[in-house]
């Protein structure tokens, strides 16, 4: 191939990649795989992406590469890609903003002067540019205390790590926040989701706990919920001693996570999802969902059309219209009400794995029953996993949910000490 066809193909596919990362190829069926694995890291590391596709277009451009009307349209395509990636940076820049104003929606224009004195949030400081070309990848070393300790009887995917800062004092009363890591019920492990936000938290005097959980298709469904339940409980009996506050745990995941994560907010202390242990307390004083999956039986029509497959096959190893009430019991919209506890959901509008009208309705229904905070951020350009890599908008969400369990401890603080 004459390097002048290279260099017009890798601008072809740098422009594509881009392309794909501002507006998804596919949402939906086989397609919408490859698009999101294609799109999420542009969309998350644009700069880094364009570096990566500039050495590359340097490289092609040498001996030729840039002859004729071939080179000539391989530098648009390339140029076409930069500004694409780009306009991505810039929308990244905009969650912070868009996160800022989802609180003020739901929590008011005064909801930062509410914040008990002590509980308010360290200024946030800028990301700087090395940050943003060199995330700092040595956090898990760094704040990780305790690992691969055991809740439950089922090996690896019983244990836990403990995140904490080094000088945290151990007097039980740092607030927790509780990790639920995703993919699909089918993969997945305590390591490597959610970390930016984790690192955040930890910093600044969260005690963080990660967990394994049982898998499909080795195991079935309510398998996964149990030992998060079972994983609640060992934290609740257990935090103290590594500072933490039992009586305030906040809960989060992201997609399975998130569905899971949800699930446990909205059932608290479910006798079917706590076999052997239904007078352990797993209630959580806050739910944090990325992206989650909350109804599976479709009720509104908002899930993939090929979702019950996976579930089907994988996860209940039964068909919906033989089982429904099992599937009905396994959506977190089937249990709303006043009960559940303040919630701060998340999710990205180019989501090409999770419809993100799935957490669209789910606000909505949440909004019609809680009484407690319900504050929703649908983030433009953000595609599934979007918080996984440490960019702009996962450190802005971080940042954001810092803020909104900020308030929500605060005013449990307040209505404790009635």
């Amino acid at each position: 191939m004459k390097p002048s066809s290279r260099f017009l193909l890798s601008g072809l596919a740098a422009a594509a990649n881009t392309a794909n990362a501002i507006k998804p190829a596919a949402r939906f069926g086989r397609a919408s795989l490859p698009s999101f694995a294609f799109g999420v890291v542009p969309s998350e590391w644009p700069t880094q992406t364009g570096l990566v596709q500039a050495a590359t277009a340097t490289l092609l451009a040498r001996h030729d590469g840039l002859k004729g009307w071939k080179g000539a349209l391989g530098v648009a395509a390339y140029g076409a890609s930069f500004a694409g990636l780009a306009y991505m940076h810039r929308e990244a820049g905009k969650a912070g903003a868009i996160m800022e104003q989802a609180l003020v929606d739901e929590l008011g224009h005064d909801y930062r002067r509410r914040i008990t004195e002590s509980l308010v949030p360290k200024p946030e400081v800028p990301l700087t540019r090395q940050q943003l070309l060199l995330p700092d990848v040595a956090v898990r070393r760094r704040f990780r205390h305790a690992r691969n300790l055991s809740y439950g009887e089922h090996g690896v995917r019983n244990q836990l790590d403990i995140w904490r800062r080094a000088d945290l004092p151990l007097d039980g009363k740092a607030p927790v926040l509780f990790q639920v890591h995703g993919g699909a019920w089918v993969v997945g492990m305590k390591e490597g989701q959610a970390e930016t936000m984790m690192s955040l938290l930890a910093e600044r005097g969260w005690v963080i706990v990660t967990i394994n959980y049982r898998l499909s298709p080795r195991s079935t469904w309510p398998d996964h919920i149990v030992d998060v339940k079972k994983a609640l409980a060992w934290t609740k009996a257990n935090i103290a001693q590594y500072g933490g506050d039992p009586d305030f745990v906040a809960i989060t995941g992201g997609s399975a996570g998130g569905h899971l994560a949800s699930l446990a907010a909205v059932t608290p202390n479910l006798a079917e999802f706590q076999p052997g242990f239904e007078d352990a307390d797993t209630t959580v004083q806050a739910g944090v969902p990325f992206y989650g999956i909350y109804d599976f039986v479709n009720r509104h029509g908002t899930s993939r059309p090929d979702m019950d497959v996976l579930l089907g096959k994988q996860v209940f190893k039964s068909r919906m219209a033989n089982d429904q009430a099992r599937w009905e019991q396994a959506s977190p919209i089937s249990h709303i009400g006043p009960h559940v506890p303040p919630m701060f959901m998340l999710h990205g509008v180019n989501d090409s794995l999770v419809p993100v009208e799935q957490t669209r309705t789910f606000v909505e229904e949440l909004r019609k029953e809680s009484t407690n905070h319900v504050v929703y951020a649908e983030l433009p350009g953000a595609q599934h996993a979007f918080e996984i890599l440490p960019s702009i908008r996962s450190y802005a969400a971080a940042h954001a949910v810092e803020r909104f369990l900020a308030v929500v401890r605060s005013e449990h603080q307040a209505a404790t000490a009635r």
